[in-house]
């Protein structure tokens, strides 16, 4: 006898929208870990899944916490200040 399920699963999960803050932290947490691994062994279909599934919790994220604190060293800014100081570092004496 097949499973009932509920009104909000679909064969891709649970959408978006229905998943607690702690739920939807946790999903995205286990696609960014799952995702080298997906993309270097995964079948295309399952690339094609994850990605769509990866592109939908990201954007509830950001549609759910557009102020969120972001760290001034993961800007592209930051980066080219990381860069330079590497530089200036690796100078000889």
């Amino acid at each position: 006898m097949p499973h009932a399920t509920a009104p909000h699963t679909r064969p891709e999960g649970i959408s978006p929208h229905a998943l607690g803050n702690d739920t939807l932290l946790h999903e995205l947490e286990q696609l960014h870990r799952t995702r080298h691994e997906t993309f270097l062994y995964g079948s295309e279909e399952a690339l094609k899944r994850h990605t769509l599934r990866t592109g939908q919790l990201e954007a509830e994220f950001l549609h759910r916490f557009p102020n969120r604190q972001v760290t001034a060293a993961r800007t592209r800014a930051g980066a080219r200040a990381r860069e330079a100081a590497a530089r200036v570092e690796s100078l000889p004496e």
